[in-house]
């Protein structure tokens, strides 16, 4: 892998992570349609850990409030605590759809018009979260058990390449009566233990397999493009979700989808 091929799939990551147009579609098309290989196991572990470290800086005052808050029994804590429960309660149906199905979703990959139909799939949820969005709670804590297990199971349907892990979460978050801030930031933070278990799993099996990561220098230019961007896109949506809607990532989504289509019934 050169160092132009890492720095393009870490910007991939980086923004189709928090975008809500799918990490692992674009993953999948951008190296098919530039003839490159795709990444090794290894390689998207590492971009992996790079957003995973872009959201941990970009959330670090609430993430540590939410661990004090769980190990503390102070009143003052109490939204921080309910949150933190609703983000583990959310993380479990996503860890058994993902260890359940794990195998059939990751034969997918090796088809880019299931990353076309996924897309369509994608836009679907997203236009339809903002025509049924209800009135906004305003607060992801004041969410109930039972929206945590629906947002959870949103995630879950995310293995999928060309479902988007962000964008099927703020649907389920909208759905939830959330406004579109504050359903983005809690799809962020459901990233965190997500990401970290998904990444750990795949490195176990990276070192199972002995499958060994690409040069230094590949690794270093991946991880920066992939942990800078994402940053920057964290706070770039949220400040965007503040006056617009998902509408724009529904039409894009609904476009390169049926673009790939396209494509793959003509070749």
């Amino acid at each position: 892998m050169s160092l132009v091929q890492a720095f393009v799939l870490g910007i991939v990551q980086g923004v189709a992570e928090f975008l809500p147009v799918s990490s692992s579609g674009h993953l999948v098309l951008v190296p098919a349609i530039l003839g490159w290989d795709g990444p090794s196991l290894g390689f998207d572990v590492l971009l992996h850990l790079a957003t995973l470290v872009a959201v941990v800086a970009y959330f670090r005052r609430d993430l540590w409030r939410m661990v004090r808050a769980f190990f503390s029994r102070s009143e003052g804590l109490a939204t921080e605590r309910k949150l933190a429960w609703l983000i583990i309660i959310a993380t479990v149906p996503t860890g058994i759809i993902g260890l359940t199905f794990k195998d059939f979703f990751e034969s997918l990959f090796s088809n880019v018009t299931y990353v076309g139909v996924f897309l369509l799939v994608t836009a679907a949820f997203l236009a339809l979260a903002e025509k049924l969005s209800r009135k906004a709670l305003h607060d992801p804590a004041d969410m109930g058990f039972r929206h945590a297990i629906a947002v959870g199971v949103a995630q879950g349907m995310a293995i999928a390449p060309g479902i988007s892990r962000s964008g099927t979460t703020m649907a389920a978050g909208l759905g939830a009566g959330l406004d579109r801030e504050q359903a983005a930031r809690f799809s962020f933070l459901l990233s965190v233990p997500i990401i970290l278990l998904a990444g750990a799993k795949t490195a176990l099996d990276v070192a199972t397999h002995s499958e060994p990561l690409p040069g230094i220098a590949v690794c270093i230019v991946g991880f920066l493009a992939a942990a800078i961007s994402g940053y920057a896109v964290i706070a770039g949506l949220l400040s965007w979700l503040r006056r617009r809607s998902l509408l724009v990532f529904s039409a894009y989504c609904a476009v390169v989808g049926t673009a790939v289509l396209v494509w793959q019934f003509i070749v």
